[in-house]
C-alpha cells in the first residue's frame, strides 16, 4: 500500500507490545489485538479478532473489556478506536451511537495510557484504495481503476463517506458529512416518501433513507401511501422479503433505498472526480448484491448529459466490511499516532 510502515520511524513511536483496534459503529463492534509489524513495510497483524454486537453490553468499556479478558489477556496499554462521531472535550458525540463514549473513563477503566480516535470511514478509507480486494465484488463500470480518488461509502446505521486522495497527493484520507447532505428525490414515488417523512417540509439528511433505519422508514412510508400496516419490523426483514418477492412494499423500498444510493454515490463521485473508483462497504449491501445489481443503482449513479461519459468510467465495487475498519485504523495509528495524547477526526454520523 502506499501507506507502507516504516517500522524503523515507528519503533521510538510506538511501542512493540500488541495493541487495541476497535471498529465501533452503531450496531456492531469489530475489535482486534494487533501486533506492530516486524519489519519495513509490512502491515500489523491481526493476533485476535471479534465482532460483537453493541446491545450486549452496557457501554464501550464493558465491551472493550470481555474482548481483553477474553482474547488480550494483562498488559495492553494502547488502543484505536475508529468511531462514527466527533469528539467534543472527552466524550465521542454521535446520533446512532448505542451508547456514550468517554474517553478518560475508558483509559481509566481499563488502564491504557493512550487512546487514539479517527473516524470509522476513514479507518476503511486508509484500508482500502488500491483495487478491489478478495471481498469485493464489481457492481459496475471498467474492472480496472484509473489513478485518483477512491470513495468508501457505507449505509448501515448512518450513513458513512471517506474519500482517499491518491499516492501522488500523499494518499491522505478525508473523512466527510456527506450522509448529512439534503436528500434529493429522483423520482415522483420519491418525492411521495419525502413528503410523509418532512410533512411540513425542512431538512431531510440522506441518511434518512440511505440506511438500515432509513430503508425501514422507507417501507413504512410506502404502506403508509397504500393504506397498509407495516407488516416487517427490521431492514433485514425488508431485503429478505424483497429478495423473495413476498412484499410488494419491501420490493419498491429496497428500490427506492438503491436508486436513492446511486444518487448519493454519482454526486460524491463528481464532487471528488472519483477516477480510483466507489466502494461500497457493509455487511449490508454485501447481503443484499443481487437486489443491488438489479435495481437502478446504476442508471441513477450515471446521472445523465456530459457528466455521464466521466461517470461511466468510474468502477463501483460492494465489499464486506470485514477487518477493514481495524485494519485501517491500525494503520493510522502506526504511522500517526503518538501514545500519551488522543488524536481525533471530526465528523459526525
Amino acid at each position: 500500500m502506499d501507506l507502507a510502515i516504516n517500522h524503523s520511524e515507528l519503533s521510538a513511536r510506538v511501542p512493540a507490545m500488541p495493541f487495541l483496534a476497535a471498529d465501533v459503529g452503531g450496531t456492531f463492534a469489530r475489535v482486534a489485538l494487533m501486533q506492530v509489524p516486524r519489519g519495513e513495510g509490512r502491515e500489523p497483524e491481526v493476533l485476535a479478532y471479534r465482532k460483537l454486537a453493541c446491545a450486549d453490553f452496557a457501554g464501550l468499556t464493558e465491551l472493550l473489556q470481555s474482548f481483553v479478558d477474553s482474547d488480550a489477556g494483562a498488559g495492553v496499554r494502547h488502543c484505536v478506536l475508529a468511531c462514527a462521531g466527533h469528539v467534543r472535550d472527552d466524550e465521542v458525540l454521535n446520533d446512532n451511537s448505542p451508547w456514550p463514549i468517554h474517553l478518560a473513563q475508558l483509559r481509566q477503566a481499563l488502564a491504557l495510557d493512550d487512546v487514539a480516535v479517527l473516524n470509522d470511514f476513514e479507518a476503511l478509507g486508509h484500508a482500502l484504495g488500491n483495487g478491489p480486494t478478495g471481498g469485493s465484488r464489481r457492481l459496475c463500470g471498467p474492472t480496472v481503476p484509473s489513478d485518483g480518488p477512491v470513495l468508501v461509502i457505507g449505509p448501515g446505521t448512518g450513513l458513512g463517506a471517506a474519500v482517499r486522495l491518491p499516492a501522488s497527493a500523499g494518499g491522505h484520507v478525508l473523512a466527510t458529512e456527506a450522509g448529512q447532505m439534503d436528500f434529493a428525490p429522483g423520482s415522483i414515488r420519491e418525492r411521495e416518501v419525502l413528503a410523509l417523512l418532512a410533512p411540513h417540509g425542512g431538512y431531510v439528511a440522506y441518511e434518512r433513507l440511505v440506511s438500515g433505519p432509513g430503508l425501514l422508514a422507507t417501507y413504512a412510508a410506502l404502506c403508509a401511501l397504500r393504506g397498509e400496516t407495516p407488516a416487517l419490523a427490521t431492514p433485514g426483514e425488508v431485503t429478505a422479503a424483497a429478495a423473495a418477492c413476498s412484499d410488494a412494499q419491501a420490493v419498491e423500498a429496497v428500490q427506492v433505498f438503491c436508486a436513492s444510493l446511486g444518487s448519493f454515490a454519482g454526486s460524491l463521485a463528481m464532487t471528488f472526480m472519483a477516477t480510483g473508483g466507489v466502494y461500497l462497504a457493509g455487511g449490508f449491501l454485501h447481503s443484499m448484491f443481487t437486489l443491488l445489481e438489479h435495481s437502478a443503482f446504476e442508471e441513477r449513479f450515471l446521472h445523465g448529459r456530459s457528466v455521464r461519459a466521466f461517470l461511466s468510467q468510474v468502477p463501483v465495487w460492494v465489499t464486506e466490511h470485514g477487518r477493514h475498519g481495524v485494519l485501517g485504523a491500525a494503520q493510522w495509528y502506526l504511522r500517526r499516532g503518538v501514545p500519551g495524547a488522543v488524536r481525533q477526526a471530526s465528523t459526525k454520523r
